[in-house]
Parts: structure tokens; C-alpha cells; sequence
């Protein structure tokens, strides 16, 4: 076992792994290092939602696009199952259909389509709640976390990276990664943490202001929803994601769901609906900032999340699990390359799209690295 390499990766979440799939297409030698045995935080604990359509304007959706792209060109040759494509955005308010209008009006809208609410129920039927029209957009995929995380793993494995599992880095310094069984030696070094700021390059990501983010989400069973045509979100989305909460079309929509929905603006709830393969259902989800959250899971939240999904469906599904997310997050930007040295590099994804912009992220520090 060598312990000199091109590239020494620190944290093997989907943010790390996008950098060993980055280092591959180079053909790097590469070592990914990781204190646990299997990916257990943000990685696999989300919806496995690509999500392109609502990101915000500009970088972070040419990101979100390119990183669908290298999702589907890895997905086969890792055996990772493509869940649904597709994205329906179904909502109950005239005013929300003028920020979907608006959407369309842009690049980002392109091959996207507005839906009469007949044509939106015609492509889901479960539609039983009142809706004012809908937005189908081609652009989103899924893929179940919990699986294709570890699968992409060990293809990134098959493929010749290596792997250093429950093995904790305690020191990083040019050319040079200190772990707790040895030294590694690397000419070039990327540190990707997920949520964790205070471990390695504490002054760095402190500049950076950030918190963690806690989320709650659920997995149901509803067979009247049958199989879906891709995920699904609501009004309240619309208020969220900023690619449609940006546009100054948004703002009659927002001061209405601030006199209607209060309670789930205020613990930062809007509803995605995502499928896996067994047809159970991943619903979520909410937001809670701390320095470090609690563990706990409020089960009122939770009902203010399913509160969305019967003002949709018409009904309540039945829980057969509950989890809590987590993620890092900034005040003032949705992601960061820091450079403490020009061998380097801090990547962290800020805004719980590390599954949607991570892959093309992860391709801009290995660039910087290595051109």
C-alpha cells in the first residue's frame, strides 16, 4: 500500500467522491481518506434528488446541470439505479402559477412546460387536492442515497482509487496529510468536511461564517399515488428555491404564503415528494439552524410537513420511518472553493445540494489542481 499519490482526498461524501470521479477522468493516482466505515451523514441521509429546475440562476444551475449530466454518464457503469426523471411542480395559488410563468420565460425554462391543472392530473392522477396548474420540467433525476452512495464507492474502488476507511486526519499541510495510522503523502490535497468546520482548517471556514442546518424527513407508504412521473413540490418550493424565489415575480406569492403558512415558513418547510424503487416514498422537509442542532425530531414538525402532502393529495400516508438530515450552510453563498495554499483546496457545498452541484464542483477545484 503506497502512501504517495497525485491527489489525497479528505471525506468521502458525495462532495468527496465527486473529486476521486474528477481525479479518475485524469487518470490520477488518488487516495480517499474518511474517519467512518460508510458514508453515514448528509450523503445518504437526503432525497437522492439531482435537482436542476429552481436552482439558483446562473452558476449554481449551470452547476446543478453539469453534475445531472456525470450522474447519468456514472450511474450505469456503477450500478447505481436512476430512479425517476423529472420534476412536477404542482401548485394552488394563481399567484404561484405567475412564478412559473415567469420561469418559463427564462434559459432555465427551456424544454420545461406549463400544465393546465387537467394536463398535471393526466400526468399524476393523485392530484386530488385543488391545484391551479403545473410545471413539468425534464432536467431533475433521482437515485436512492442510501445505495448509490456505497455503490458509487466501491465502483470509484473497482476503478483503482483508493480507499482509507476509519482512518481520522489530524493535520493537513502542503504535500502532506496526517492520519491517525501514518502520513500520506500528496502533491495535491482537497479537504471536503460536509459539516464538520472545526477539525482541519478552522480559521479558513470560520471566515466563511457558517452553521449547520437540520432537517427532518420521513419515508411513507401511499398506494394511491401509484408510480410518480418524477418528484414533486408545491407552492412553497417556490418561495424556497431561489431560482424562482429571485424573480420579481415571487414576491406577491411570498407575502401570501407568509399570511397563510406562517408556521411552516417558520421552521422552514416545504414539501418534495421523491419514489424508490419498492414504490415507498421519501417526503420532506424542514429547516433548523444551530451551531449544533439537537438530535431531536418534533413530531409536530413533522405534521406540518404531511399538512402540505394532503393539501396536494387529499389524504395522509402512513410513516414507516423518520430520520433527521443534516448539512452545512452559509449566510451568503450556497458553496465555497477556499485556497489556503496553492496545492489546497476547501471545498464545501453550503446549501444542501451536494447530490445536485457537488459532481460539477468537484470538477472545478481538480481543475484548478492539476491545469
Amino acid at each position: 500500500m503506497s502512501d504517495c499519490f497525485d491527489l489525497a482526498i479528505v471525506g468521502a461524501g458525495v462532495v468527496g467522491l465527486g473529486h476521486a470521479i474528477a481525479a479518475r477522468r485524469r487518470g490520477l493516482r488518488t487516495v480517499v481518506i474518511d474517519r467512518d466505515a460508510q458514508a453515514n451523514g448528509a450523503s445518504v441521509r437526503n432525497f437522492g434528488f439531482v435537482t436542476v429546475t429552481g436552482q439558483q440562476r446562473g452558476t449554481c444551475w449551470q452547476r446543478a446541470m453539469r453534475s445531472r449530466d456525470i450522474w447519468a454518464e456514472i450511474a450505469p457503469a456503477a450500478g447505481i439505479e436512476v430512479v425517476h426523471q423529472g420534476l412536477l411542480v404542482a401548485v394552488r395559488r394563481p399567484e404561484a402559477v405567475a412564478v412559473l410563468d415567469a420561469f418559463m420565460a427564462t434559459e432555465m425554462g427551456e424544454n420545461c412546460a406549463l400544465l393546465s391543472p387537467d394536463e398535471a392530473r393526466a400526468r399524476l392522477p393523485a392530484l386530488t387536492g385543488g391545484i391551479e396548474g403545473a410545471l413539468w420540467s425534464p432536467h431533475d433525476m433521482r437515485v436512492e442515497s442510501r445505495q448509490a452512495i456505497p455503490r458509487l464507492a466501491a465502483w470509484l474502488a473497482g476503478e483503482g482509487i483508493e480507499f482509507r476507511r476509519e482512518t481520522a486526519v489530524t493535520g493537513v499541510e502542503p504535500g502532506r496529510v496526517h492520519t491517525s495510522s501514518g502520513t500520506v503523502q500528496a502533491s495535491r490535497i482537497v479537504v471536503a468536511p460536509g459539516d464538520d468546520f472545526h477539525t482541519l482548517f478552522e480559521d479558513r471556514f470560520r471566515l466563511y461564517g457558517l452553521t449547520r442546518c437540520k432537517l427532518h424527513m420521513l419515508r411513507v407508504s401511499d398506494r394511491a399515488l401509484g408510480r410518480l412521473p418524477g418528484s414533486v413540490m408545491t407552492d412553497l418550493s417556490l418561495g424556497r428555491y431561489l431560482g424562482y424565489a429571485e424573480l420579481p415575480e415571487a414576491e406577491p406569492l411570498k407575502r401570501i404564503l407568509e399570511a397563510e403558512q406562517a408556521e411552516h415558513l417558520r421552521h422552514g418547510i416545504h414539501l418534495i415528494v421523491v419514489q424508490s424503487a419498492d414504490g415507498s416514498l421519501v417526503v420532506g422537509d424542514s429547516h433548523h439552524y444551530a451551531a449544533t442542532p439537537d438530535p431531536f425530531a418534533p413530531d409536530f414538525v413533522d405534521e406540518l410537513i404531511l399538512d402540505e402532502y394532503a393539501a396536494l393529495f387529499g389524504h395522509r400516508p402512513q410513516v414507516s420511518e423518520r430520520w433527521i438530515g443534516t448539512y452545512a450552510s452559509a449566510p451568503d453563498r450556497l458553496a465555497f472553493i477556499d485556497r489556503p495554499h496553492e496545492h489546497i483546496r476547501l471545498v464545501v457545498v453550503t446549501s444542501g445540494t451536494g447530490a445536485s452541484t457537488g459532481f460539477a464542483i468537484a470538477e472545478e477545484a481538480v481543475a484548478e489542481l492539476f491545469d
